[in-house]
């Protein structure tokens, strides 16, 4: 089954890491990425630009409505994600688990909907 692992931490605490910390971090998703890819479980992944560089989309009565940066405000902001493989969810939430950010942040486990093959 595939799932999507959502990344949330706080981009304020990214920013006030030293630069030692966050290439020990960076460097611990290196090293999940090259395991997860390993173990065949690795479909995709990336790290998400700032918040800042983001602009939101709505239609509204027929309008398109643009909104610099997420529309919600929240503690946390997705910062990446890994579409992975796993045989059910406890696998999912052991890869998970296995996050850097998962310390200081959160991590969503999430089933990806198969669509139904075409008969």
């Amino acid at each position: 089954m595939k799932y999507m692992l959502l990344i949330y931490d706080t981009e304020e605490e990214w920013g006030n890491l030293t630069e030692a910390e966050r290439g020990r971090i960076v460097n611990e998703y290196m090293q999940l990425t090259q395991r997860l890819k390993s173990d065949g479980n690795y479909l995709g992944g990336a790290q998400l630009r700032m918040t800042i560089s983001a602009t939101s989309v709505r239609i509204r009565n027929g309008q398109r409505l643009l909104t610099d940066a997420p529309f919600a405000e929240t503690h946390e902001q997705l910062g990446g994600y890994y579409l992975i493989e796993a045989k059910d969810l406890d696998e999912a939430l052991d890869i998970a688990a296995q996050i850097p950010s998962a310390r200081f942040g959160t991590v969503e486990v999430r089933p990806i909907v198969e669509p139904a093959p075409v008969v």
